[in-house]
Order: structure tokens, then sequence, then C-alpha cells
């Protein structure tokens, strides 16, 4: 299907472009090609302009308004000099794509790898580890946000150009060829999209258009986006179908859904895209705060399900600050309750929000949930940027990691989280502007003087410099850490969890229906799911470091966290820190990988 562009410049026949800016307002506004004369858009109704010129791909360009301000086109596909500098014409068309019959994977069976593009080097330093990553058995790569942000690093969620891949990554061909090697290696590529904010430097739609955003709203970020006027729809709209379209990506990761502020917003944008897209595997995930199950019934694949993430570190960790103390008390109950209905939150009141959250969701499949043992929020938001391998026994989380990829639920690794990895991944920017460097520095500190930990100031100078380089340079992965026979083993554990899955179980996920799920004591939980042959899937933890009675389970053994746990299980106890999974069916199944 043929997308409509109405943003940003638009190659025409021999070698001309259209050039649109939505600029309501403004006495005029004219186009400055790089090297070449100005020269004026003409005014359409509602506020556009529009102008056409010999402007082949790689011709540099930006506008001035009326006032005189230079600004980039917000719909910029490319940079030269970061957001401040000069917009650059694409050609859409140029990729010779070499998997163009990929029609994507089938969510139910998906398993996700969450990575950053900047701390891998670049577009084509994913690229490099993309043989690794096929061999390990996830399914789909979740690049982290990549459109333009002001600096020279950043984690993520301070984009303000949505449509233009950040320079220091690469070019939008670089992408392009990243996702048509992942094809061309069986996985389907997700994008994460941050459409509930801009970030703090950059961003010039408050000079463009003053009426992109709310006047008398605003969000943890600054002014509210004004998602009821056509215009600022389109122009999200429209980029969603400019990754799922020209660079062929499989999805979309919608990032903080709870703060735009539309009821219709969302719906709509899943129905264009579902039309757009129709004939493709294409998946569509929301972070959303409010745990809103209706978006999910629908028009929308899955949400991440922190709920499950808060049990698993509140049982393995002990914390109970800040939202943990929403999943303290009753940790095991929580997550039994999280793995049979979905979240935890359906409509009770939050403790630390103070009000009330979610609606039921028992009645959705267990694909309608990404369960994940860590996230960039949840590491990347720690004062330290600790991981989960810093702050929990060893075998804890092996137990984690055997109860997150055995259950039907998507499960999604962090990047090293198959290694266990002990690096930080750590809050980074690489501002070039020092008031603001300082001003997100003191801010990073005093956000987290709540904390006791962090109430003593001194303790607060310890908090990494968000802009130092030591703090990017820390968080990146070090793949020598790999080698380290603590961390081989639970990679080998891994690759062994999702060859049973791939082998066992994605096949069956599809239509899986909870049975029952309960706590075991305090620590443990013991769930049970039908697949959708009739085979029964079993999986126990235990979290404490005592062991716990436990029914001898029924079926094969998929997999276990280590040795022992199986025979354990079979004489009615499940070990400390420990779990596995069983399968019981009377359809013919793969060999027990152990």
């Amino acid at each position: 299907m043929t997308v409509t562009t109405t943003f940003g410049a638009v190659p025409q026949q021999g070698g001309a472009t259209r050039f649109r800016l939505w600029a309501p307002g403004h006495s005029g506004v004219s186009l400055e090609l790089q090297n070449k004369p100005s020269q004026p858009l003409r005014k359409l109704d509602g506020g556009w302009w529009e102008a056409e010129a010999e402007a082949p791909a790689g011709t540099r360009y930006r506008y001035t308004l009326g006032n005189g301000m230079t600004v980039p086109d917000p719909a910029s596909r490319a940079q030269d000099g970061d957001v401040d500098g000069w917009s650059v014409v694409t050609d859409p068309a140029a990729h010779q794509w070499q998997h163009p019959d990929w029609k994507g994977l089938p969510w139910a069976a998906a398993v996700v790898y969450e990575l950053h593009v900047g701390l891998y080097g670049g577009f084509r330093g994913v690229m490099a580890d993309l043989p690794r990553l096929a061999a390990l058995g996830v399914t789909h790569l979740e690049l982290m946000p990549v459109n333009d942000f002001a600096g020279l690093r950043n984690w993520g969620y301070d984009g303000v150009l949505p449509y233009a891949p950040d320079e220091t990554y690469g070019t939008p061909e670089d992408l392009k060829a990243l996702v048509d090697a992942a094809h061309g290696h069986g996985l389907a590529v997700m994008l994460d999209v941050v459409y509930n904010h801009f970030g703090p430097a950059g961003n010039y739609w408050g000079a463009i258009a003053p009426v992109f955003f709310h006047a008398d709203k605003n969000n943890p970020w600054g002014q509210s986006i004004d998602f009821e006027r056509p215009e600022v729809r389109d122009f999200f709209m429209e980029n969603a179908l400019y990754w799922l379209t020209e660079f062929r990506l499989d999805g979309l990761r919608l990032d903080a859904v709870h703060a735009i502020d539309s009821a219709s917003f969302l719906p709509e944008l899943a129905g264009r895209i579902r039309e757009a897209t129709a004939g493709r595997e294409i998946a569509l995930v929301l972070e959303n705060e409010r745990n809103d199950a209706s978006l999910l019934e629908r028009d929308y694949s899955a949400q991440w399900n922190d709920d499950v993430h808060h049990c698993l570190h509140v049982l393995l960790t002990g914390e109970e600050d800040s939202y943990y103390k929403d999943y303290a008390g009753q940790p095991a109950a929580l997550l039994a309750k999280a793995l049979s209905t979905g979240f935890v939150y359906q409509g009770e009141e939050s403790k630390n929000l103070g009000h009330a959250r979610g609606k039921p969701s028992g009645h959705l499949p267990p694909s309608a949930f990404v369960n994940a043992l860590q996230t960039h929020d949840q590491v990347g938001n720690r004062a330290m940027g600790e991981r989960i391998a810093q702050l929990a026994p060893p075998e804890g989380v092996r137990a984690a990691l055997t109860l997150l990829l055995l259950s039907p639920q998507v499960p999604m690794l962090f990047m090293g989280d198959e290694w266990a990895s002990e690096r930080p991944f750590q809050f980074f920017t690489g501002f070039t502007d020092d008031t603001l460097a300082e001003a997100v520095r003191e801010g990073r500190r005093k956000e987290f003087a709540g904390f006791k930990a962090f109430a003593d100031p001194e303790h607060r100078e310890k908090i990494p410099d968000p802009n130092a380089i030591a703090t990017f340079n820390s968080s990146r992965p070090d793949p020598s850490e790999r080698a380290l026979p603590r961390h081989a083993a639970v990679e080998a554990l891994v690759t062994r969890l999702l060859a049973a899955r791939k082998a066992q179980l994605a096949a069956r996920l599809s239509g899986a229906t909870s049975l029952e799920a309960e706590a075991l004591g305090d620590t443990g939980v013991l769930a049970r799911w039908r697949l959708n042959d009739g085979a029964v899937l079993t999986v126990a933890a235990q979290f404490g470091e005592d062991e716990i009675a436990l029914a001898a389970p029924t079926g094969t053994l998929l997999a276990e966290s280590r040795d022992g746990v199986a025979e354990a299980a079979v004489r009615g106890t499940l070990p400390g820190f420990a779990a596995a999974g069983w399968i019981a069916s009377e359809a013919p199944i793969a060999e027990t990988i152990r």
C-alpha cells in the first residue's frame, strides 16, 4: 500500500524534491539550499508552506521563518551537523533489498532482545553481532530509539527529530542494511519510538508551530503535545508508517503512552498501521503505566509488563523503595497473579501512585504481555545503573531467567542478560551545551535525594555524571566478560532454555491459556498453562535460599536452572534459588534438551 507523506522533503521525478513545512502563524517561510540562493515557499491552506526545487538525494537544506530564525526540517530524514545543522534529502527507494519477500515472524513465539545501538558502535556494530544473536535463539531485536538527539551520545529518550536516524549511529542506508541483514538471519527488527515528548535541546517545533503543544498542560518532560490537532496526529502517525514501510521494520514499541493526552490517538494509529501493513506480521507493543487492557484486545500486540519485573526484583533483592513498595509484603503471590492473569494491578490502588491503576486482564492471551528480568528503564533509572547480576544471588538470577524463558508470555532480554552481565547501564547524555549538561547532572542527583541510600549529599555526589564520556563507556557491554566461567555458564543456560522454547513450546504458544498459578510459601511460584495442542506446561521457581515443598510434577523435563533441580522435584521439594519446567503431553515431542 502506498503511504501518503505529508511532512518533509519528498523526492519527485527528475531530481526535483517537494519541500513542505507546517508553520502556522508565520508571515513567510524560505527554503535554504546549501550554496544556493534562498527560495520562498508558497503559502497553502491550514498553515502549510510548500516549494519544489532541484534537489537530488544528498542535498543539504533548512528553512528560514518569517521572523528570521533558521531551523532544520522537523521531519528531516537525515542530518549533517547534529540537530541544529543541515537537513539532508534522502532517496527512499535507493536501498536494494536482499530479502524483499520477508513477511515477519509470529508474535506468540517471539523472544525479544533489547539493545542500544550507540553502545554497539552504531548500525554496523549491531549488524556484526547478528550471527551470535540468531544462534542464541532470540527472534526479535528491539532497537532503543535511534532518532536524532542533541549532542554526541544519548541513552535514547531525548530525541527531537523523529524521522532522522542519528548520524552518530550511521546513515538511513546503514539502518536499512541492518534490517535487511537481520531478515537474512531470520530475525525480526522492532524500533522503540517516543511520541510523548521531545528532548531538552534541539526541538524547534515550539518556534515553528507553538500550537503543536498545549499552552496549559504539562507532562514530566515539559509541555504536553496536542494530539487532538490533526497535523500533530499526522506527524506521528506518518512517522510510524515511515519506519514500518520505508525501513521495513517488523514492529514498534511505543514509549510511555500514558503521557499521550488523547483517548483516540492510539486506536487510530494502530488502525492506520494495520491497514498499511496488511499481510505482514507487525508487532505493536506499548509501555503503559495505566495497564489499559482494552488496548490489547484488538489494537496492540502486547504491553511491557513491569509488574512482573517488579515482583521478580523484590524477590531477588528485597528492595522496597519507590514503586517497589507496591510489590512488597507478598511478591510471590503477586508474581503468581501476573503469571496467571497478566497484570498485578487490574484496578487496585497503587500505594506509590496514590490512585487505582489498571483494568482486568485475565481474558488476554499470554502473548499480550512482554515479561523481563530487567529493561533499559529499570536499570538506567537506577542512580548507579546496577544490573540485577550485581544485586542478586547468581543462582537466583539463573532461576529467574529459567522462569522467564520457559513461561508462555513473550520474554525479553536486555543486552547482556544472556551472560548475566555485571557491567552497569547508566543514564548517559552527550550535550555540548555546558549549561544544559550541568542542569542534567544536578537534576539527576536531586532525583534520588528521596532515596535512603542517597539522602546524604556526599553520597549523591557519587552518582555518575550523565554527560561524562566515562559514564557512556562504562555502560558498554563487554564481550570479554562472556568468557569468564560464571558468565559463560549463564549464557550456556540461556542458550539451552531458548533451544527448548523453540523446539518444544514455540509452535504451541498461540492460544495458550492459564490453568493456575500459586505462591509456594513467601518466595516461590508454581504456574501451569494449557498449550494449543492440549499439552500442559508447568514451571516452578524458588527465589529464597531454603528448599520448599513441591508436588512432584508430571511430564518431561524441559530445562532446569541447575543440575539436580528436577531430581529434587521428583522427591517433592524445590531447592533454594532454583527453577525448572516440564511439559506433559501425549503428542510427540522433540528430544528433551538438558
